[in-house]
């Protein structure tokens, strides 16, 4: 609690990450050989958030409920009313007609990202990991023929166009930057969070389209 306090003064809100650990979590032994050999644990839940809301009054988190996330999760989440995320790389896979990425099947209460710190730029993404299946559905959701020079820009609006009350645009997809602007791939050791953004990226045209996507879908 005391750290969260710290953070408010220098943040609006906070990432609960990993959040289905409130709710249980795989406990793996010391001495095991693999993590085969854990099993589910109950996390603090409610009990954990009641004493925190009564130690900082109103909350300033965000769920990451990202993953293979049970009803258990979702309830302590609603229970609190806590905003949970979307990312729309995840929208457009196998399970695509029932995705409850795909902004149609959004309610208020989330944070929509085109990708996070964890996931490809859209464009590098497109380029490099969707095949053409996942490029097809994409073109079906669209209702067009998406090219790669373009598909950041799509991606943008179809985010800033939802009902989630907080749209989280990567300025790697603001500036419709390849894969070579990839912040972090998971379960690598090398090349992690080297980019950075120079000093005039953000230029005239980056900041007009902003304005202009930021206008038009009245996110403030």
């Amino acid at each position: 609690v005391i750290e969260t306090k710290k953070n408010k003064e220098l943040f609006d809100l906070l990432r609960l990450d990993h959040f289905r650990a409130f709710a249980d979590y795989w406990e793996v032994p010391s001495s095991a050989k693999t993590a085969k050999e854990g099993s589910w644990k109950n996390g603090p839940g409610s009990d954990f958030f009641v004493k925190v809301k009564k130690a900082l009054g109103a909350f300033p988190f965000l769920a990451e409920d990202l993953g293979e996330i049970t009803d258990k999760v979702y309830n302590l989440r609603d229970e609190f009313d806590l905003p949970g995320m979307k990312v729309l790389q995840f929208a457009f896979g196998d399970e695509f007609q029932t995705s409850e990425h795909l902004p149609h099947n959004y309610g208020l209460n989330y944070f929509v990202y085109t990708g996070t710190h964890d996931n490809n730029s859209i464009r590098g993404w497109y380029r490099i990991d969707a095949d053409e299946y996942v490029r097809q559905r994409i073109n079906n959701y669209l209702g067009k023929e998406v090219k790669e020079e373009e598909i950041a820009e799509q991606l943008c609006r179809l985010a800033l166009g939802s009902v989630a009350k907080t749209a989280i645009i990567q300025v790697q997809d603001l500036l419709n930057l390849d894969e070579s602007a990839r912040m972090n791939t998971p379960s690598s050791t090398e090349g992690n969070w080297t980019w950075r953004l120079l000093k005039g990226q953000i230029n005239h045209d980056a900041k007009r389209r902003l304005k202009k996507w930021t206008n038009i879908y009245n996110r403030d």
